[in-house]
């Protein structure tokens, strides 16, 4: 009977369900795309119904083909959190963390604990309008949703709600409060003084191996109690790298993370987006964020329709270590996109295309300014130029020659290196408890790095 640990790497568009052997290999997965749901204001948000379902269903059904399950944990998108009772039932739903709120409350924190930039440096995190601030959520609820405030016992963020699922244990860990939550204060490693003064009381966070004894199927089954997505992505470098390093995470959006640079942030950090995740090892990770994957697909459409070929042309341009050389050296002449900054729909229709002659040349010249663009962000939490040698590139960008050729163009003094680890969230969740699942398994970390 082949031992697995089961990982619920929960994102907003997918719902994963991955198997790990003693080894970390995957052995198993499934994926899952559920509809929206509404709250009660007609927001969408996740089916929390669907996905509790799904989960037991589905581990049902590891036990029933015959695995020896052995361990589960759950790695999720942060800034969301969950009202439960004293029974152990929801009261509310998965509120959408790009739902809108009032400035008033933000305001009001910011008015009472020492003004925003303040504020926001020792909770490191910008003031982002929405519920990405979870703390925010604390007070809409308790305004608006009073006869939830009033009876929850249990305010638990998304991982940690999915655990006590399974659990009935309520609890909280620091991935998921260094998250850009307005709750942690990063000078005092400690819950910010707001919250108790508003009357909130939550679980005191635990650390991240933390494991509970559940039967599930008839096994017993050591349950954990979830990661903050994007911490959990690093743990596999952290792990199986011995030098200083900086991750480049790439999809919709494209996250730096750099563990090693411990500096405060500055009021300008805050401002360009920059925060700081928070390592399993407690430790204050300054990151920054550009909205890359979603500005680059948008560009490339207008591209496409611009020139008259399919969506996806832009996975057949060729590789032309000549051009990009040209646009590194002096731009080639042609003009730049975001020449006035990104645009706030994303979209720049400043540029003007009927001045490159071809759909590749175009294509070359937009990844040139959105790569300038990213290594910028870089740039904000790199810190010490001595201390990191490796920038690590994961995700969908690593398999973009332009984009890899770029950054290494514009990074002269860093090895960049693609990482070919996939499901990284996935593979940290399981990492932090594969030495209490499987004690004295022979675990190996192939980052699968190239040059």
């Amino acid at each position: 009977m082949e031992k697995v640990l089961a990982v619920f790497d929960i994102g907003k568009t997918n719902k994963k369900l991955l198997l790990f052997n003693e080894q970390l290999q995957v052995v198993q997965q499934t994926e899952e795309k559920f509809p929206v749901t509404s709250d009660e204001d007609g927001t969408e948000c996740d089916d929390i119904v669907r996905i509790e379902a799904w989960m037991h269903k589905a581990l049902e059904q590891v036990v029933a083909d015959g695995y020896r399950l052995c361990g589960v944990n759950f790695s999720t998108y942060g800034a969301s959190l969950v009202w439960v009772d004293g029974e152990g039932q929801r009261l509310s739903p998965v509120y959408n963390y790009l739902k809108e709120v009032e400035s008033d409350y933000q305001a009001h924190l910011f008015e009472h604990y020492g003004g925003e930039t303040e504020f926001c440096r020792r909770t490191a995190s910008p003031a982002l309008g929405v519920m990405l601030n979870s703390g925010i959520q604390l007070l809409w609820v308790q305004k608006q949703r009073p006869a939830i405030a009033r009876r929850a016992q249990h305010i638990l963020h998304f991982p940690q709600y999915l655990s006590s699922v399974f659990t009935q244990k309520y609890v909280s860990e620091y991935t998921s409060l260094g998250c850009h939550t307005f709750m942690w204060d990063f000078d005092k490693m400690h819950y910010h003084s707001w919250l108790s003064d508003a009357g909130f009381s939550l679980p005191a966070p635990v650390p991240n191996d933390t494991v509970f004894p559940v039967e599930i199927g008839g096994q017993e089954v050591q349950v954990g109690v979830g990661i903050h997505d994007s911490s959990a992505s690093l743990v596999p470098y952290l792990r199986g790298s011995s030098a200083p390093f900086l991750l480049m995470s790439t999809g919709t959006w494209l996250i730096n993370m750099n563990p090693f640079n411990h500096s405060p942030l500055s009021e300008q950090e805050l401002r360009s987006d920059s925060l700081c995740y928070m390592s399993i090892k407690q430790q204050p990770v300054k990151s920054s964020r550009f909205f890359m994957g979603h500005i680059h697909d948008v560009n490339v459409k207008r591209l496409t329709q611009y020139f008259n070929l399919p969506d996806k042309a832009y996975k057949e341009v060729g590789f032309n270590a000549g051009l990009l050389d040209a646009l590194v050296a002096q731009r080639a002449g042609y003009p730049a996109f975001f020449a006035e900054g990104v645009p706030e729909g994303h979209l720049d229709l400043r540029a003007d295309l009927s001045a490159f002659p071809d759909f590749e040349t175009a294509y070359h010249q937009l990844m040139y300014d959105l790569t300038r663009l990213a290594v910028d962000s870089v740039h904000l939490v790199l810190g010490d130029k001595g201390l990191v040698k490796d920038l690590f590139v994961s995700g969908g960008f690593a398999r973009n020659r332009h984009f890899v050729y770029l950054v290494a163009a514009l990074l002269p003094h860093l090895r960049v290196r693609t990482s070919e680890v996939d499901n990284a969230s996935a593979l940290g969740a399981a990492l932090v408890l594969a030495p209490k699942v499987f004690p004295g398994a022979a675990v190996q970390i192939n980052l699968g790095l190239d040059q």
